[in-house]
């Protein structure tokens, strides 16, 4: 029987959900030239408070007018090439991305889905009836992938309808990619623990791979909620994006990464930062970024080390970005109108 906890449903209602009250929270001294959209539940912002301006956490969720720059692309992973309706995007034989929702619990000023998700971009409208009928005629894929958005922010009721529809399917492995925890730790309440552990037995394997940049996100409040999970038998993850300024430092992502172990979570993706449109400050070269990773792989145990990759603008999916044969870096960007522009 899964309870109803509501409490961390008003973290979002009470968020602040415009610059103006971004501004009037924060006492900004700016005013905001971008169009992107503002949202920060005011829990979370009172810890970006405690910290100072040039913090990480200021940097990753403070509107930034660096976000006008007409460099990047509105779409730079390719998601509305491999696109296959509501809600579905399959790159690979074996396993597809489905967004159960294009809400987050918070808006990341670096997201690479800014563009369409600000543009409410019908690709990720989803159809839990269209989704159970394109598994069944597509046999091949095994694995699931909750994306979005950010599929934590819909209730526990709602996950477990998901639930039931895969494992009708005959889904193998389902993976929940989510940065809710981090912003909401309240989310990880016993409803959701419940689920995991009911439909933990079902699937071969419930992956639940957690978005953090920085050991500030995972003060004692994140790490008291992750290790309630430590007894459910799911495979636990983090996936990271490297950013400029914020972790492109050796040091950073070891603090970070040490903190993840010790909550028995294992690192899984690290992220070359993505081309998007209204996100480029947070770019850096390739060439700093395997100078920083091949630090990584001298300190870390081998096991812990995580996957470099990067994602192509053609959609074809992850490369590893470690090997420099793995991926043409041209240093080249189109602007959202096709122009040839060059950034370094």
């Amino acid at each position: 029987m899964i309870q109803n906890t509501s409490d961390w449903k008003s973290d979002i209602r009470t968020a602040l959900r415009s610059f103006d009250e971004v501004k009037n929270y924060f006492e900004l001294d700016f005013d905001y030239d971008g169009h992107y959209k503002s949202f920060i539940p005011k829990s979370f912002a009172q810890k970006i408070k405690n910290y100072p301006k040039d913090s990480a956490l200021w940097k990753q969720f403070i509107p930034n007018n660096l976000e006008s720059s007409p460099l990047g692309l509105t779409d730079p992973i390719g998601d509305k090439k491999m696109a296959q309706g509501h809600g579905i995007i399959q790159r690979y034989k074996s396993r597809i991305l489905y967004t159960p929702t294009t809400f987050c619990p918070i808006a990341c000023r670096y997201c690479f889905r800014k563009n369409e998700l600000n543009e409410n971009d019908q690709i990720f409208s989803q159809n839990l009836s269209y989704l159970k009928n394109y598994l069944k005629k597509n046999s091949d894929i095994s694995e699931v992938i909750l994306t979005g958005g950010d599929p934590l922010v819909i209730s526990n009721e709602k996950l477990k309808e998901i639930f039931d529809a895969l494992f009708d399917c005959k889904i193998k492995y389902v993976r929940l990619h989510t940065r809710t925890p981090v912003i909401i730790p309240k989310r990880i309440d016993k409803g959701f623990v419940d689920l995991l552990d009911e439909f933990s037995i079902k699937f071969n394997k419930i992956i639940l791979a957690l978005h953090t940049n920085h050991v500030d996100e995972l003060d004692e409040s994140v790490s008291h909620k992750l290790l309630l999970l430590k007894d459910i038998p799911i495979k636990k993850l983090t996936q990271t994006v490297f950013l400029k300024d914020i972790n492109d430092s050796k040091q950073v992502l070891l603090n970070l990464f040490h903190k993840v172990l010790e909550l028995d979570f294992t690192p899984y993706y690290l992220h070359h930062p993505d081309k998007a449109l209204g996100a480029m400050h947070f770019y850096f070269s390739l060439q700093r970024g395997r100078e920083i990773y091949n630090q990584l792989r001298d300190e870390l145990p081998g096991w812990a080390i995580p996957h470099y990759i990067i994602d192509h603008s053609s959609g074809s999916g992850k490369q590893f970005a470690f090997n420099p044969e793995s991926y043409q870096f041209s240093g080249k960007l189109l602007n959202k109108t096709g122009e040839l522009l060059t950034y370094e």
